[in-house]
């Protein structure tokens, strides 16, 4: 029952005052009041940081929780509500739905919050914030790194209580590498997640070249890199968007058609479209098969785990082409899916639409003041603690006089003038004195003060170089940067493909509109497939990626066919149509959106590609070695069947090394983990057939095994060899490099034992690697940073000199230019090792 409530009488003194407003204006302020809100409050990212509001106070709150990746997590419902009652006084629901935005990885490019428990999946959502818990990811540790150092604004939170972050300092480009979506009042952003090394590339090169155009930017940011991989298809779109902030590209799984049952085969979808979850995809294939708008589907099975990951599996008819289906199901599923771009963000407070080069020089300027405020920052503190240094060694020269004047003193405050007074000191350095203990007044704190003096009037000296060189702090920057994308960087998970229409197999119909011009096939380290244009070979300049590597490039033509050699002794043909194209004006062959090797080749555990050929019908052949010493040529033939292998192996050996040889006169070059090198003229090898099982090629001592074989020109050839133990942890192993001209080394008979290349040192029983042919040579480490190698020198006494950090590739720079020489020469084509330019990076290649 409702209660009775009676009206209170106004007050005798109550006067009423009516005012009269037009409806018309206050929906518009009020709107425009609400609109203003939502853009710079709720939905925009600042283009510095790359951040909403809601996401930078979440980074913030946690650092200031000391939530880093070292502690343990939290409850997520902690930090929602530190959020909330701080910082963001807006609902629980939004603030904890972005901190699981923030922790999916298929969501973000580069994860900045380390989840623990149910943070969901395309499809379903997380569990309550009272069950998942949380701390920040490396990533969000480098997001605010420096923010106590004077670096940022602060601004009143909502109460004026408590002061928060206008930006953050954000050494990551978040905007660029985890992209941002949002709809405001009136606009709305979509920007694409990119990949951290390409646009820390993009940086440095804009840093060094501040007019570089939108095409010199995209030598090095080809396009996005999707955190759930699959393919790009159609690169104008992103070009646009790169040059005026709107564009729109298609994104399309990654499928394959293989066998799974004994007599069925199917489409297995391995990469889904960006933002799409399998049984949204399960979903529309079902109603369309019930609605007969597709046939030839016979079941659909979703096989994702945790070990395997994503694995859809559409089982189709006998009777019906997969290929034909598969190409339904991208145009009625959302199998291909497209994505616009918009790029908005804030700029100086104000909405703006950005292209590239556009959100690159926001974020460098960015930087450039935050290093510049962190110098500053840094340079006083220095200051403040020198003054109270050379304070200090005042005081200590003439101790005794010190405790006289404090002994004799009626008080602290009488004791500090008559120190200011004798000793001519500061108010500050009196107070110091007055508050140190003794035992710090002694001879060794003498020595640790003079050499503290020193070091900080070097860092003093160091940053006001920065603050009065702007090159000193644009490589301040630049190194800054060099170190993120080594810490966080990660290699590229989509394909990029250039053509608008679908990938065709050389099984299928050739279609008409491919002409079978003259071209290149090229293998990366990485495992990507990519063919040339034209028939000229490939350049090797800086424009390659950290883990863009050449390690094979054969001539062939567009709808030809090469063949894969492996580990295991197996060489499987490859149709040339299944590779992406580069660019014509690919002078520095990008593979970054190769097609990956996986993709149309079933290859066993532990079998890799070592390195691609034509499949000669004459000639001389291939060369191959193996890890116990055995050297093969085998002749050339026409084969028809799509996998066989080329030379029976022994149980436990594996081929260590393959090539195409283009004249029968190169040499022939064995190093074994003892450091002997044995090398030969290929003349001296009988030709055999592919089942033959090859013929001694070096004598290896006991537990010995051949680190290196390989096949050229020994003019002007070097031996690179690199020293270590053999009980070392991978990666970790200290030993010695040595380069030698390859004329040093006599060549042996065949089934010999050659001659000794390296002198081990302590601690050091075999070689970490090892390489030989035309030079000079460039090593890498496996992160793909460069490693400088001695110049090559004689034999001496077989050492070598200190390696500065594991070597795991190395390269030379002129050999795919020699390799492709002798292929125009002798009408065919040559297997090009990988190619490292100086200063360039590589990752380690396979094999």
């Amino acid at each position: 029952m409702a209660r009775r409530t009676t009206k209170q009488p106004l007050p005798d003194d109550f006067e009423e005052h009516i005012l009269d407003t037009d409806i018309r204006d206050e929906m518009q302020s009020s709107f425009l009041e609400y609109a203003y809100s939502v853009i710079y409050s709720r939905a925009l990212p600042d283009a510095r940081d790359g951040l909403k509001p809601v996401q930078r106070r979440i980074l913030y709150t946690m650092d200031d929780m000391s939530l880093r990746p070292d502690r343990g997590h939290v409850k997520s419902a902690r930090v929602v509500g530190e959020v909330m009652g701080r910082l963001h006084p807006h609902g629980d629901g939004a603030i904890y739905d972005a901190l699981v935005r923030m922790a999916q990885s298929w969501s973000m490019r580069l994860p900045t919050v380390d989840g623990h428990g149910n943070f969901g999946s395309p499809d379903d959502s997380p569990a309550a914030m009272r069950y998942t818990e949380c701390r920040m990811a490396p990533a969000a540790v480098a997001m605010t790194a420096s923010i106590d150092e004077d670096t940022v604004d602060f601004k009143p939170n909502y109460d004026s209580r408590e002061m928060e972050p206008v930006v953050l300092p954000a050494a990551i480009p978040h905007l660029l590498v985890n992209g941002s979506a949002g709809i405001a009042v009136g606009m709305a952003t979509n920007i694409a997640p990119h990949n951290l090394v390409e646009v820390v590339q993009a940086l440095k090169h804009l840093i060094t070249h501040p007019k570089a155009t939108t095409d010199d930017l995209m030598r090095f940011v080809p396009g996005p890199d999707l955190p759930t991989g699959g393919k790009i298809v159609g690169l104008d779109g992103i070009k646009d968007a790169y040059e005026s902030g709107r564009g729109t590209f298609r994104m399309r799984a990654t499928a394959r058609v293989e066998s799974v049952t004994a007599r069925r085969k199917g489409i297995v979808v391995t990469e889904l479209p960006y933002g799409v979850g399998t049984e949204r995809v399960m979903e529309q294939i079902k109603k369309l098969v019930l609605a007969k708008k597709l046939q030839g589907i016979a079941d659909i099975k979703d096989l994702s785990d945790r070990e395997h990951g994503l694995r859809l599996v559409i089982e189709v008819k006998n009777g019906f082409v997969p290929e034909a289906i598969l190409e339904q199901l991208y145009r009625q599923t959302a199998l291909e899916d497209s994505f616009g771009i918009n790029a908005v963000a804030l700029v100086d407070g104000q909405p703006r639409t950005l292209g590239l080069k556009q959100m690159l020089e926001v974020f460098l300027g960015h930087r450039f003041e935050v290093v510049r405020r962190r110098s500053t920052h840094r340079r006083k503190k220095a200051a403040d603690r020198l003054h109270l240094v050379d304070g200090l060694l005042v005081a200590i020269l003439d101790i005794d006089e010190v405790i006289q004047v404090i002994r004799g003193s009626d008080n602290a405050a009488a004791a500090k003038e008559r120190l200011i007074s004798v000793f001519d000191l500061s108010e500050v350095q009196a107070d110091y004195i007055l508050d140190m203990p003794l035992r710090r007044l002694t001879k060794f704190s003498k020595i640790e003060l003079e050499k503290e003096k020193s070091e900080l009037e070097r860092t003093i000296e160091y940053l006001d170089a920065i603050l009065a060189d702007e090159k000193l702090l644009r490589k301040v920057v630049s190194d800054e940067l060099t170190e993120v994308a080594k810490e966080h960087g990660t290699p590229r998970r989509t394909v990029l493909l250039a053509s608008a229409g679908t990938t065709v197999t050389a099984a299928s119909a050739t279609p008409l509109e491919v002409a079978d011009d003259p071209c290149f096939a090229l293998l990366s380290s990485s495992g990507l497939l990519a063919r040339t244009t034209s028939a000229s070979a490939p350049g090797h300049g800086e424009g390659r990626a950290n883990h863009d590597v050449v390690t094979s490039a054969v001539r062939t033509t567009a709808r030809g066919e090469v063949g894969v050699l492996t580990n295991r002794g197996r060489l499987l043909k490859v149709g040339v149509l299944d590779m992406p194209e580069l660019p014509d004006s690919a002078n520095d062959p990008n593979l970054q959106g190769g097609l990956p090797l996986s993709e149309v080749l079933s290859l066993d555990n532990g079998e890799r590609a070592l390195a691609l050929t034509s499949l000669p019908t004459d000639g001389p052949g291939l060369a191959l070695g193996t890890r116990d010493g055995i050297v093969k040529r085998v002749n050339p033939e026409v084969l028809g069947r799509d996998e066989w292998e080329v030379i029976g192996l022994k149980d436990g050996d594996e081929v260590v090394g393959a090539v195409e040889l283009t004249t029968g006169e190169e040499e022939l070059c064995f190093i074994s983990t003892d450091a002997q090198l044995l090398h030969f003229g290929a003349s001296g090898v009988r030709p055999q057939g592919r089942a033959g099982g090859g013929m001694a090629g070096i004598k290896l001592g006991a537990g010995q095994t051949v680190a290196f074989f390989g096949a050229f020109d020994p003019a002007d050839a070097v031996v690179v060899t690199a020293s270590g133990s053999s009980t070392a942890l991978p990666g970790t192993e200290a030993g010695a490099v040595k380069v030698t001209p390859f004329s040093e080394y006599p060549g042996k008979g065949r089934a010999t034992g050659g001659v000794r290349s390296h002198r081990f040192l302590k601690g050091e029983d075999t070689l970490v690697a090892a390489w030989a042919g035309p030079g000079p040579a460039r090593a890498s480490a496996s992160s793909g940073a460069p490693i400088d190698l001695p110049a090559a020198d004689g034999r001496r006494d077989g050492s070598g000199v200190p390696a500065p950090q594991p070597i795991a590739a190395i390269a030379s720079p002129v050999a795919a230019q020699v390799a492709t020489q002798a292929a125009n020469q002798a009408g065919g084509s040559a297997a090009a090792p990988s190619v490292e330019e100086p200063g360039d990076a590589t990752l380690p290649v396979e094999g």
